[in-house]
């Protein structure tokens, strides 16, 4: 597994200062945010500028480019994020699914569309991921495995992240057994409660919650499973720097250890 954290917790900063922290904090590589509002790193409006950026930084700091956050699934905008992802080297664009929860047209709309982004990520060599989300059409493992059944594209795969799972009143560890087949990527943190939230950036750092995570990470190593386990936490583009460091070292921390602990590091 490659231990990675996305650029969006220090959102607040330049992509600079994201590759630096992150490579401190010890990770293997880095996931690009590119989410309007979050974080100005990789600005797809602009994306032939950022790109020689991108690549320098990461040769500079050592870190791999694991993945893409890219949320909307507007065609025009997945368009230059396909197009992106070719030309600075990133093998994952993950996106979100779209609608609202217990809307059977919603789902099938969720599902139409994430069909033909597959298709132009396997016309551009990419894989696009999807991940269930809180109050989407896709937001638990049954609407997740419609998904997986309807689109069976090999550039197409599942953006696993425990904390919506668990929101979404499941046991994440038992869940991800349902789909481990079916994941390339995965979107790591805690959560405490199972409110809409993911809660204050600080208690989405590993180990402050209340998910099995080492247990998680237990089933994907089990599984076979060589992906990006990439950081995701989100609500700290106000933070100071200090802050944001902290959340990503000692997530990192808390991987490695389990890691260590399944003979997997």
């Amino acid at each position: 597994m490659k231990l990675g954290a996305n650029s969006v917790l220090f959102g607040g900063y330049d992509m600079a200062t994201a590759f630096r922290c992150i490579q401190w904090a010890g990770y293997d590589g880095i996931e690009i945010s590119a989410i309007a509002g979050m974080s100005a790193h990789l600005v797809l409006e602009r994306w032939q500028v950022c790109a020689p950026e991108i690549k320098q930084l990461a040769a500079d700091h050592g870190l791999q480019l694991l993945a893409m956050e890219q949320p909307s699934q507007d065609p025009a905008i997945m368009e230059s994020a396909m197009q992106a992802a070719v030309a600075i080297g990133i093998p994952i664009i993950n996106c979100g699914p779209g609608g609202k929860s217990g809307d059977a047209a919603s789902l099938q709309q969720a599902i139409d569309s994430l069909g033909r982004l597959a298709d132009r990520a396997a016309h551009y060599g990419v894989t696009l991921c999807v991940k269930a989300h809180v109050g989407a059409a896709v937001h638990n493992t049954p609407t997740t495995l419609q998904v997986l059944a309807a689109i069976t594209s090999p550039a197409f795969g599942l953006d696993m992240d425990p904390s919506h799972i668990y929101r979404a009143g499941e046991n994440p560890v038992e869940a991800l057994r349902q789909v481990v087949s079916r994941v390339k990527h995965v979107h790591i943190r805690d959560c405490r409660g199972r409110q809409a939230g993911p809660g204050k950036p600080e208690e989405q750092a590993n180990g402050r919650g209340e998910i099995d995570l080492l247990g998680y990470l237990r089933v994907l190593q089990e599984s076979g499973y060589t992906g990006p386990v990439d950081l995701e936490v989100i609500g700290a583009k106000e933070y100071p720097l200090e802050r944001c460091c902290t959340i990503a070292a000692e997530t990192r921390g808390h991987m490695q250890a389990c890691l260590q602990a399944l003979g997997a590091r």
